[in-house]
């Protein structure tokens, strides 16, 4: 069965079990299913048992914070100090930060437990983690589809109660989409809200670390855990939130403004239309205002998003050329040619892919014709959603076209793959929160994932509806049959 934090720290404070028997049912877990599943690409079992005899002293001690002694996964580009950080990529096989990110650095003061690095598309680069250069991790709701990506690994760990939670990272859509496919609820907070130092960078201006958890109440205990500002990142803001999440949740949607942009309908399969329709309907009757509006800028926001995150990606992944760390090529004629062998060898045909139009948008005589102007256009994008937002509290949407693909599907086109991010780019774009939680399920019982979209900087509405639904629908997606025993 899985259990939520609140429900293990109660039993971690009452001294029903301690964390080194709760993170001994964890390691025993993975040790049975992580060969099928492939969630794990690194596991830190003798650290974490450390860690959790560590957060048995804190709760022994009193007033230990509520994650304290909760065994968790981290993706696997999330630095930690002294293990490996690859990005599943052959680049950086066997790299080895020495420092750790702000949020892993948080978590563990509060004596969180790390059980190991979680599978994800190499460099965050894809929707179903496919491009992992271990291979792809499994769905445990049906191990014939991918978890989607590029969190992939993050979500399927709390979703076969490999983890009780995870951090992931969401450029795109990377922590929504892999909660929708695996059935798990995933938070993507305001840009700025939560540090990336030590994030490995995808796209620099939409990359936000959030968490994969099993209800909506652990996405706010763990965003309370990691959200504030942080002086090595200077974009992050440290903003009041006046009090913790997590105690703001128990409040009903009466008068809440509901926006439902007609855009993000768009080309959605029915079944999934059909159940987010039925939430809308559920809101209404327990008072919700709904509001149909328009967002025409969206129809743009898929070709912006990757003029904008490929260029960014072209700039931050120039570091990998063999000279400084990672992987180097084996022989070589020149410095040129050790670098080309090393980015040759090294990268992956996504990621190439993504380097070369990258660097295409922002060469000489494409620049103005491409970049700026996606920039532009992004601007007007923003524009539309503050517009928005002077009437609406939260925006209702899906999260992704369809459910879960087939593992090895190519698409019926060479852009379908891409389109299954056309409901999550907006947000990032716009640098807004949003929420992907279950929904029910398809006629094939894979997970459908809805979203809640809300305003800068408004976790609180958006954690406050999706707590709402999620208490009231009564649409539980089964447990996976697996997983710790606890």
């Amino acid at each position: 069965m899985r259990a939520g934090i609140s429900e293990l720290a109660a039993r971690l404070r009452n001294r029903e079990i301690s964390s080194v028997e709760l993170t001994k049912a964890y390691i025993d877990a993975i040790e049975k299913l992580n060969p099928t599943l492939n969630i794990y690409v690194y596991l830190t079992f003798d650290t974490a048992l450390k860690a959790a005899e560590k957060a048995d002293q804190m709760l022994d001690e009193g007033d230990a914070p509520l994650i304290c002694g909760i065994p968790m996964a981290l993706k696997d580009n999330i630095c930690t100090d002294g293990l490996p950080t690859t990005c599943c990529s052959r680049i950086l096989k066997g790299f080895k930060p020495y420092y750790d990110a702000t949020v892993w650095e948080k978590l563990k003061k509060q004596g969180a437990v790390l059980l190991g690095k979680a599978n994800m598309d190499e460099f965050a680069m894809g929707n179903t983690s496919e491009t992992s250069c271990y291979g792809a991790p499994l769905n445990p709701r049906n191990t014939n589809y991918v978890t989607g990506g590029s969190s992939g690994g993050s979500a399927a760990a709390v979703c076969a109660n490999l983890a009780v939670y995870s951090l992931g990272s969401d450029t795109g859509g990377s922590i929504r989409l892999p909660a929708s496919f695996c059935g798990v609820v995933g938070l993507k907070p305001t840009y700025g809200a939560v540090s990336r130092y030590g994030l490995i960078a995808y796209g620099s201006s939409l990359d936000q670390i959030g968490p994969l958890t099993n209800s909506v109440k652990d996405a706010a205990i763990v965003f309370d855990a990691i959200k504030g500002g942080d002086r090595r990142d200077q974009t992050s803001v440290d903003h009041d939130y006046g009090s913790s999440l997590a105690e703001c949740l128990e409040r009903d949607v009466k008068g809440m403004r509901i926006g439902v942009a007609e855009e993000f309908f768009d080309g959605i399969n029915p079944e999934i239309k059909s159940s987010i329709d039925e939430a809308i309907k559920l809101f209404e009757r327990n008072g919700a205002i709904i509001e149909n509006i328009s967002l025409p800028a969206l129809k743009l926001a898929l070709p912006v998003y990757y003029i904008i995150a490929c260029a960014e990606a072209s700039s931050n992944l120039g570091r990998y050329d063999g000279i400084r760390y990672g992987h180097r090529a084996s022989s070589y004629t020149s410095i040129d040619d050790m670098i080309t062998k090393t980015r040759s060898e090294g990268f992956g045909d996504e990621v190439k892919r993504r380097i070369m139009l990258g660097t295409y948008v922002l060469s000489s005589g494409y620049y103005d014709a491409y970049y700026k102007k996606a920039c532009l256009i992004r601007e007007e994008i923003n524009r539309e959603f503050d517009a928005v937002f002077e009437k609406c509290d939260v925006l209702i949407a899906p999260t992704a076209p369809n459910t879960a693909f087939p593992l090895n599907y190519k698409g019926a086109s060479p852009v379908e793959m891409y389109l299954a991010d056309i409901c999550t780019v907006p947000v990032n774009i716009a640098g807004i929160p949003a929420i992907s939680i279950p929904c029910g399920e398809d006629s094939r019982g894979l997970p459908i994932g809805m979203q809640i979209i809300g305003r800068r900087f408004g976790e609180a509405t958006v954690l406050q509806a999706a707590h709402f639904y999620e208490q009231s629908a009564g649409k539980v997606i089964d447990d996976y049959e697996g997983g710790a025993v606890i």
